[in-house]
């Protein structure tokens, strides 16, 4: 009996790029993990610090530099910490660690970046020379630590109705105490 004949029935062929569900990249890439909100306000954190970064970074000359240099390393590291946090929520390096620790982590984070970014866009404004350039990375520096604060308010949402569905119903005895248990 040939090879062929006895394989054929219950095998099948390389289902090849064009066949499956995922494959390559998109089969460890995966949005599920966040409600849409959530995806859209990470999502607009990202490109809104990345611009707050970019437009500052075209600013040529300062007066009082303090303001400028202290808006780019948070517009810049709340650009690297979103990037983080939404490819652990994205890949499967959120299936290997411990899902309370990344949401708690996120929780912090998200909290202390919007704090921070909104503290730095304001001390931008009060020592920007009125560039273009300034004014817009100002923008998008409001704009992003906005987006990092309802972030953290949808995350204290969900805390919330989470507690309230976990907390037992308040049962009492109307029963007297004082009677024996044994009686």
């Amino acid at each position: 009996m040939e090879n062929g004949a006895v394989y054929s029935p219950t095998t099948e062929e390389d289902p090849g790029p064009a066949r499956g569900a995922r494959s390559g990249l998109a089969a460890c890439f995966s949005l599920a993990r966040l409600p849409w909100y959530r995806r859209v306000l990470k999502g607009l954190q990202l490109l809104l610090s990345l611009l707050a970064f970019i437009c500052e970074e075209v600013v040529s000359q300062c007066t009082l530099c303090g303001g400028l240099y202290f808006f780019e390393f948070v517009s810049c590291s709340a650009f690297l910490l979103s990037l983080l946090l939404l490819i652990v929520y994205c890949t499967p390096v959120y299936d290997r660690v411990d899902n309370t620790k990344v949401k708690s982590s996120d929780f912090y984070i998200t909290l202390g970046t919007g704090c921070v970014f909104l503290l730095a866009s304001i001390i931008f404004v009060s020592t920007h020379d009125r560039t273009s350039a300034e004014i817009a990375a100002i923008a998008f520096g409001f704009l992003a630590s906005f987006m990092f604060l309802f972030d953290f308010g949808a995350m204290l949402f969900e805390k919330l109705q989470e507690s309230q569905l976990r907390k037992p119903e308040n049962t009492t005895r109307a029963e007297a105490l004082t009677e024996p248990l044994n009686a």
